[in-house]
């Protein structure tokens, strides 16, 4: 079968659909609609004379000759895509999209600090973030590299430090600790009003406390479970409860006097961001010069 420009494009849209296993994903990762996608399929399936993909109203699948072509073609398809990004050497302008999955504290924390340096200094880059706590796989969300606490990256990824350690502290409003009293011990938190945090995983956080090289995990009381640090800022600002964060993120309302430092002498550091991608991904030239000018502002230190 002699391919055509149609074959070629309606094979990499299967591409999309395979490695998201949704056209929705597909579809958003692509800029065109599902419904389009579906219908590019069809034809391929049609020219082709098999079924690629098993469509529910829940779940997409591929079928065996389906798993067979992409094992197939995944390969040359990125060896033509890293052949084009090889090209931007040539350019005297770097250009080109960068996909990252990243956790709200890093894109807070450590690319809003220097995006806007960034962009000034290569406006053909176009950079797509999408920020979400759950620990998804980067490849599966069709994400180019990952940015998350060093200790939650997957052992199976390549891994590049992007900041030092992390204090994280317990804060709360003076009228609060007013109101309750000031924790001198992590177990006085036991008796205190707490914003619970809820992981990635779905996981309740036991709040992590270390002195003297003795390590204590609680699993604090609270009414509010959240995964916001926004929202647990302004609550904790507010009274409501205390609240264990990054000591970034809570730098401001301290400096103000909004809020206050708890149990200082108990408060740990934690593994600093790290960029992470599949081994066998060559790094886009984008990324490679979103890494580069993090180092070279070290938002967070290094």
């Amino acid at each position: 079968m002699q391919l055509s420009r149609a074959d070629l494009a309606d094979l990499g849209y299967f591409l999309a659909i395979a490695k998201h296993r949704s056209f929705r994903r597909a579809g958003l990762d692509l800029g065109i609609s599902a419904s389009a996608l579906s219908h590019a399929l069809k034809g391929l399936e049609t020219r082709l004379g098999v079924r690629l993909v098993n469509r529910t109203n829940r779940s997409v699948t591929l079928t065996a000759a389906g798993e067979e072509l992409f094992a197939s073609i995944d390969a040359p398809f990125a060896a033509i895509g890293l052949a084009v990004e090889a090209l931007n050497r040539h350019r005297g302008e770097p250009a080109g999209r960068v996909r990252l999955n990243v956790s709200e504290h890093a894109s807070v924390l450590l690319l809003a600090p220097i995006l806007p340096t960034f962009l000034e200094r290569y406006p053909d880059v176009a950079i797509d973030i999408r920020v979400s706590n759950h620990l998804l796989d980067v490849v599966e969300a069709g994400a180019d590299a990952g940015i998350r606490y060093g200790d939650t990256v997957p052992e199976d990824m390549i891994a590049q430090r992007l900041s030092a350690d992390i204090r994280w502290v317990v804060v709360g409003a003076p009228g609060y600790l007013k109101r309750f009293g000031m924790p001198t011990h992590p177990r006085d938190l036991l008796a205190h009003r707490c914003l619970r945090i809820r992981l990635g995983n779905d996981h309740i956080y036991h709040w992590e406390f270390e002195k003297d090289g003795e390590p204590l995990a609680l699993d604090v009381p609270g009414a509010l479970t959240l995964d916001s640090t926004e929202l647990a800022v302004t609550l904790a600002t507010e009274g409501v409860g205390l609240a264990y964060l990054p000591e970034p993120c809570v730098a401001g309302p301290v400096r103000r006097g909004d809020l206050r430092l708890v149990l200082e002498d108990w408060s740990p550091s934690g593994a600093g961001f790290s960029l992470y991608y599949p081994g066998r991904r060559q790094l886009p030239t984008g990324l490679r010069l979103l890494i580069a000018l993090i180092r070279e502002m070290r938002p967070l230190g290094l």
